[in-house]
């Protein structure tokens, strides 16, 4: 149930949306009012906080289903492909949330203001928690600088660094630190991550993923599921058909050119597992997508 302390936090993100919509003037701060319930949303998350103020929302990793609503935040300590779907919103009492950009430097050096090892082992790239109005507070300040520009320069980083070290001794804090611990498994599977986000279009090569991160490719495999809920080539193919949706909304380009763009040698195959994540085959969803029934914005 929603309580006093979110009632500022609504306020200004529906004030904001209005002014300014989706972006806001504050770097890595982005917004979402949505009216009504959606269907599936694919997208990317990347290092970020996701607070909710009003409504509700499920964010599918694999198979495991993370519900969210007002007063709970998501934690994506690393870049995860995600399927999700907003699951209460009325034009009464729309959606609303944002999610605010984390800075593993940031976290790093405050850690190193902590007494203490953290030396917990990686968990998944997800999690969900409640807040207080602890939390609250820093970040109804900071979406309040939205309103100020000329202080965002200097009382922005003040108060993302204060959100950062709340959410470091809190109940998210296992999850956040994973993020800014160099030799952590989490920072490790991160490695490997970039390295196939930098060449998705290329064969998968295992052993060398787990070179990246230093571990045996049996270590490997058993962390890097731990931490994404899929296997490495379940991860590649999910980047791979996020990238052709992409280019399909960019260009209209032709899908079998696609297909060969994002490595796949076969354009059955790519047809095939393209409809089986998105639900309808390529050149159908992005005419779909083209005139204007693409999912909202995801945040």
């Amino acid at each position: 149930m929603e309580t006093d302390y979110l009632a500022p936090l609504r306020d200004l993100i529906a004030r904001q949306w209005q002014a300014d919509g989706r972006e806001t003037p504050v770097d890595g701060l982005l917004l979402t009012s949505v009216t009504a319930p959606t269907g599936p949303i694919h997208a990317v998350y990347r290092p970020s906080l996701c607070v909710v103020a009003q409504g509700a929302k499920t964010s599918m990793l694999g198979e495991r289903a993370y519900r969210y609503d007002a007063g709970k935040c998501l934690i994506a300590s690393m870049e995860v492909p995600i399927r999700a779907e907003i699951t209460r919103a009325t034009p009464e009492r729309p959606y609303l949330a944002f999610s605010l950009a984390l800075d593993p430097a940031t976290i790093s050096d405050l850690l190193l203001e902590r007494d203490g090892r953290d030396d917990a082992p990686a968990g998944a790239a997800l999690a969900v928690h409640a807040f207080g109005p602890e939390l609250a507070d820093p970040l109804c300040r900071l979406m309040a600088l939205c309103e100020r520009p000329r202080d965002i320069a200097i009382l922005a980083p003040l108060i993302r660094r204060e959100i950062t070290w709340l959410l470091l001794n809190g109940p998210m804090g296992p999850a956040l630190r994973q993020i800014g611990l160099a030799g952590s498994h989490m920072a490790r599977i991160g490695r490997a991550i970039a390295c196939i986000r930098e060449s998705f279009a290329t064969q998968l090569n295992v052993r060398h993923l787990a070179n990246v991160a230093g571990m045996s490719p049996a270590t490997f495999h058993r962390h890097f599921k731990a931490v994404t809920a899929m296997t490495p080539v379940q991860y590649q193919k999910q980047l791979r058909l996020q990238e052709a949706r992409r280019l399909l909304l960019s260009d209209g380009a032709d899908v079998a050119r696609i297909g060969y763009a994002i490595g796949y040698e076969s354009p059955s195959q790519f047809s095939r597992e393209y409809r089986r994540l998105f639900g309808a085959p390529p050149g159908r969803d992005g005419q779909d997508i083209r005139k204007g029934f693409a999912p909202p914005v995801e945040v």
